[in-house]
């Protein structure tokens, strides 16, 4: 087994460990075994930082086994510039969710923890995949465990909500798989990725492509006008399942971007990237107004995070370096600060067991230290400078400029509208005059919710002030991916 198998399979298997022994009356004995699976499963992923040769586009950490071998079908691994970090950020968002609900969750804690340690291992696998076929098969399994999160552990509508998300990301990927046996039939039976970049497709047929994986990435991102899935499954999702769905899950489809639609429709990617731009702006601006009406903090941030997802698509179809890198940096980021944001409003939850704004006010007289925390990843919600959710922005913004200064005009209007938006909420939760008993009651945080609050505001400011890291990764992935598309559009 090398480090991907051992990324993807270990948690998996300590979450089917407490799935297949767990019991309530040992709830304790659960959260440690899942603490203990979910830091192992990290701790493997971090050879993959140190170990990465960021000299080269090829793919690294490679595993190649044969599965179903009368179809060609293989199990096959390998990481470039262009997943790797989303690994042990999977990995170290885990971690976070099983601290944040050691307290919390008080039934079925096994069925929970269990859940969320095979989602991790399945979305690693999402991003560690070479295999077409082993691509869709982890791309679906992902919805699995997060329908039983968000459709057990969830709101009061939660089933609705369970339901809606499961049939708009299975519906999408449908005609993936289609594309995806299109292109086994055209390449003489391989599901190989890496050989589908390379097929001479003609244009007529990289248009149908095209759209059928846009059919089940920008579902998944959520792109607008397909995104409405998103607000009602973060509204019942329980606080873990609101965090894993922004941090890591929304990549999922970001990332199939730049897997499949780019590099094996790369015509048709230029030909219609007005339309892909067209539905980012509409995101950025309209997705933003709309956040700024909002009564409930989940759906704010929720609608917040379908902006912040605009930022990403609009800095893949410019084609310039620093917009994919850009949005590349800024799904890492928005995992990290998205993260955060619902995990201050789980934090609130768990003393109120209100998400309504007016059921707040004051709050910084009555928990300091959440507030310090809580107003600083507002901060980067907003993209302050210094914070990670500044550098993946900025760099989109610089790179629509150098395609058109008008279109990075009207990007750059979501700087103003997130400020608004999430300022607005600040002032109204966090500052005044204490406005009910409620809010006079809360205690600040503990010791636990201190920790998954620091961890994620170090790697929120260690990001801002030193992205190096992150960009030197991917510069040579984003490089060799631009250059084929160019050299596909003069062929």
């Amino acid at each position: 087994m090398g480090l991907l198998s051992v990324a993807i399979w270990l948690p998996i298997a300590v979450g089917a460990l407490l799935l297949a022994l767990g019991r309530d009356a040992y709830a304790n004995t659960v959260r440690w075994v899942a603490l203990i699976g979910a830091l192992a499963g990290f701790l493997v992923t971090l050879p993959l930082i140190s170990r990465f040769d960021v000299g080269t586009a090829a793919m690294q950490f490679q595993e190649n086994l044969p599965w179903i071998e009368r179809f060609n079908v293989s199990y096959r691994l390998g990481v470039d510039g262009l997943s790797m970090w989303f690994v042990p950020l999977t990995a170290f968002i885990t971690v976070i969710v099983v601290i944040s609900a050691w307290e919390v969750i008080t039934e079925r804690v096994y069925q929970y923890m269990g859940a969320f340690l095979i989602l991790s291992g399945l979305m690693n696998g999402v991003f560690s995949a070479l295999d077409g076929l082993l691509f869709y098969v982890f791309f679906e399994a992902t919805l699995i465990p997060m329908y039983i999160i968000i459709g057990v552990w969830g709101g009061p509508n939660r089933v609705y909500a369970a339901f809606k998300f499961f049939l708009y990301t299975l519906l999408g990927s449908l005609l993936m798989l289609i594309a995806l046996l299109y292109l086994y039939f055209k390449s003489g039976g391989s599901f190989d990725i890496l050989a589908w970049h390379k097929l001479p497709l003609p244009l007529n047929a990289q248009t149908l492509l095209f759209f059928a994986f846009l059919a089940a990435f920008s579902v998944k991102v959520p792109m607008w006008p397909v995104h409405t899935w998103l607000p009602d499954a973060h509204v019942e999702a329980p606080t873990g399942g609101s965090v894993v769905l922004a941090a890591i899950m929304l990549k999922l489809g970001a990332y199939g971007f730049l897997r499949f639609s780019l590099p094996i429709a790369p015509d048709a990617s230029r030909e219609y990237a007005w339309f892909i731009i067209a539905l980012s702006l509409i995101a950025v601006i309209y997705i933003g107004l709309v956040a700024l009406v909002q009564r409930d903090m989940k759906k704010l941030v929720a609608y917040s995070s379908v902006a912040h997802m605009g930022f990403v698509t609009l800095g893949f179809f410019i084609f310039n370096e620093l917009g994919v890198s850009g949005g590349l940096v800024q799904m890492i980021s928005h995992g990290f600060v998205s993260g955060a944001m619902f995990l201050c409003i789980g934090v609130m939850y768990d003393r109120v067991h209100s998400r309504e704004i007016a059921a707040y006010g004051g709050v910084v007289n009555t928990m300091p230290k959440f507030v310090g925390f809580a107003v600083f990843f507002a901060m980067a919600n907003c993209g302050l400078p210094g914070t990670a959710g500044f550098v993946g922005e900025w760099m989109v913004i610089l790179g629509t400029v150098q395609a058109s200064f008008w279109l990075a005009l009207l990007a750059a209007t979501a700087l103003i509208s997130g400020a608004a938006y999430t300022l607005w909420m600040v002032k109204r939760v966090y500052f005044g005059d204490v406005t009910n008993h409620h809010v006079r009651e809360m205690l600040d945080i503990n010791s636990r919710e201190f920790l998954m609050l620091a961890l994620l505001a170090i790697a929120t400011l260690g990001m801002g002030l030193y992205p190096k890291p992150f960009t030197d990764v991917m510069h040579v992935s984003v490089t060799e991916l631009l250059k084929h598309v160019a050299m596909s559009k003069l062929n």
